[in-house]
């Protein structure tokens, strides 16, 4: 596998990472980027915190990855949502089954770990029911299903 960074969202790479694509069966689990970085931009101009990161393999973006902190205005959030959210997660199709999305799971939980934007003692993440891809990659890095759905999503939590 090639090295794997997180790299801000910057005018050089946007149309990239807006451009990416997952799979056809995929498309009803993951929001477009460009809707993605739209949230990250309400977020933000509403009091929130949204951190979107490109997913580089050496000097190619391969991926999406966006981090929340605290609460946001208008969301319908589970009952236990405070501190951090992976709020996105996604590999392009071409770029998928080669470990990425595992190595940009790992790297955005190190950063999430140096609490970079405040405290907090979990992060929490929803999918879609059957999403049984995301539901074993977050099952082993310790997230647990709460109980709670969000939207249609089930709820998974890890304490930090």
């Amino acid at each position: 596998m090639r090295n794997i960074s997180l790299r801000k969202v910057t005018f050089d790479n946007y149309d990239a990472l807006c451009g990416m694509q997952v799979a056809e069966a995929q498309k009803g689990f993951v929001a477009k980027n460009v809707s993605s970085l739209a949230e990250a931009y309400v977020a933000i101009t509403t009091g929130g915190v949204a951190l979107p990161f490109g997913i580089y393999a050496e000097e190619e973006p391969v991926g999406f990855l966006m981090i929340g902190y605290g609460t946001l205005e208008g969301e319908n959030l589970p009952s236990g949502a405070y501190g951090y959210c992976l709020w996105r997660l996604m590999v392009a199709e071409k770029h998928q089954r080669q470990g990425y999305g595992r190595e940009a799971m790992r790297q955005a939980l190190d950063y999430i770990r140096s609490f970079p934007v405040g405290e907090a003692t979990q992060c929490w993440l929803s999918y879609e029911p059957e999403n049984a891809g995301a539901k074993a990659l977050y099952e082993s890095f310790g997230f647990r299903e709460n109980g709670e759905m969000n939207d249609g999503e089930l709820v998974s939590v890890l304490q930090l």
